[in-house]
């Protein structure tokens, strides 16, 4: 690579280093010395317009410390300042933009030198507006990040190390935003970004266990691609039919995929996104593969794009790309430039919310669907609950009364893979399920996190009162409370009971 064909940066490096380390680089040894992700880093702030010399980052005042995030990430930080307190490191919280929420150090000098270039609360530190920092890249690319002195875009940056690494919610896989612990240049970073880490992964496990106990989304490792040949599913959803909210969005998608544009299904994760593009692309296209390709774990991503992407220059296959929001920039754009070069076939992604989209994807996108949650879709549930049995047991599974209104109150905060989950167990254990099939999670409506001791009660009130032909009575005297006070806990606990108790 000659340097007309580096950003500015890039030339800039070799004499930086050529100062720090007494020795010269030609353009060549300076490019392959500097990683791929450091380099389009470079490149893209040379594209956003950040100067080379100093950086002025713009002072939006600091909000999102009543989140959860802020709220868990703020208490792993103190906990791990107090080991650190005598050690010249700053530690922060920033969030997904990377606005900087708060910032802990015990060393008075690198605070003052941290306040000469604006890395303090309330400013922005985003790569966009700063060029290449730790903590700007770590997000942009949602992946751990050590950036060294001169690897820092602005070069009133360059007396700092940087280690962040991003925080994902465990449940939604939302980026939160990112734990960045900063030192000056001369220090060793040897554990700067395993600390990081550890920090960034106990704020996460935090957040799940405040989370009312809900399960994170798994991982997306394993399989990192499917290709669909035509048959049943997915294309054709369940055999039962479902919603005016459903179907609707399904022809929308469809229309958009008859025209030949490039849709993204929008939603909460689990609700069906995927599959309501599946459906559209094969009302009409009937014969096509259907290629379903979710983000993978960030250290995968590269794997990932080199194992399905070939399929793009197929005319028979349909690409479905879910997650997109999940992707690191670096991979957007890469994915950007391969449907851009020549894509024959259709297209479609999903994501959280069209503003999640990484830039170099929305402007590809031409039409968007929502796809309603399950909660208001009431009348998708017991067919899909349905479906969900048939597959598990390859035949019909009856439920009783009690059992579908109990289906039908719920919430589903984790839409339709969370009943699939649920009745695919209860369908494994029954031949007809009823209430004492189903989790106590489905039973009650309670929205406040129980202790231990509570939760306890609260399932052995379910299950009492599960068992057919059990009257409140009966009830009460098993569990050796009056029926005044087991009606006041079915009422704390939000239980529903099945009618004629």
């Amino acid at each position: 690579m000659g340097d007309e064909n580096l950003p500015e940066r890039a030339r800039l490096h070799r004499e930086l280093r050529h100062e720090l380390r007494h020795e010269l680089h030609g353009a060549d040894r300076a490019a392959r010395r500097v990683s791929a992700r450091l380099l389009a880093s470079w490149q893209r702030s040379q594209e956003y317009g950040v100067p080379v010399e100093s950086i002025e980052p713009v002072f939006s005042g600091v909000e999102g410390r009543d989140s959860l995030f802020f709220e868990c990430g703020r208490e792993v930080l103190t906990d791990l300042h107090r080991t650190l307190a005598d050690e010249p490191v700053s530690l922060m919280l920033t969030d997904a933009d990377g606005l900087v929420l708060n910032r802990l150090s015990g060393d008075t000098s690198l605070l003052r030198s941290l306040d000469a270039v604006h890395l303090a609360p309330g400013f922005a530190y985003a790569e966009r507006t700063v060029g290449t920092n730790g903590l700007g890249l770590a997000l942009a690319d949602r992946a751990p990040t050590l950036v060294r002195a001169e690897e820092h875009y602005a070069l009133s940056l360059c007396t700092f190390t940087c280690a962040a690494v991003p925080v994902l919610h465990p449940v939604t896989g939302r980026l939160e935003g990112c734990v960045n612990l900063t030192t000056w240049s001369e220090s060793s970073s040897g554990l700067l970004l395993a600390l990081a880490e550890s920090a960034a992964g106990n704020t996460a496990a935090l957040m799940l266990a405040r989370s009312r106990g809900r399960e994170p989304r798994p991982a997306p490792r394993g399989q990192v691609f499917r290709v669909e040949v035509p048959r049943l599913e997915p294309g054709s959803g369940t055999l039962y039919p479902l919603s005016p909210a459903w179907t609707d969005a399904v022809a929308q998608a469809e229309a958009a995929v008859a025209s030949g544009r490039i849709v993204a299904a929008v939603g909460e994760p689990g609700s069906g996104r995927t599959t309501l593009l599946a459906q559209a692309t094969r009302r009409r296209h009937p014969r096509a593969r259907i290629l379903a390709a979710a983000a993978p774990a960030p250290q995968d991503v590269e794997s990932w794009l080199a194992l399905w992407t070939p399929e793009l220059a197929k005319p028979d296959t349909a690409v479905l790309v879910s997650e997109v929001d999940l992707l690191p920039l670096w991979a957007a754009e890469h994915l950007r430039d391969l449907m851009t070069a020549s894509r024959p076939g259709p297209v479609a992604m999903t994501a959280l919310e069209y503003d999640a989209i990484p830039e170099p994807l929305a402007p590809l996108v031409d039409a968007v669907v929502t796809v309603p949650p399950l909660r208001e879709r009431p009348d998708d549930i017991l067919p899909l609950a349905r479906h969900a049995a048939l597959r598990a047991r390859g035949r019909e599974i009856a439920f009783t009364a009690a059992a579908a209104n109990a289906l039908r109150a719920c919430g589903w905060p984790g839409n339709v893979e969370q009943l699939q989950r649920v009745v695919h167990r209860a369908a494994t254990r029954a031949d007809m399920i009823d209430l004492r099939h189903l989790p106590p999670d489905v039973l009650s409506g309670s929205s406040h996190r129980l202790t231990r001791i509570q939760s306890f009660e609260r399932d052995e009130i379910i299950r009492v009162l599960g068992r057919p032909g059990v009257s409140m009575r009966r009830a009460a005297e098993e569990l050796g409370m009056s029926r005044a006070t087991l009606y006041r806990k079915i009422a704390a606990y939000g239980i529903r009971v099945p009618r004629g108790r």
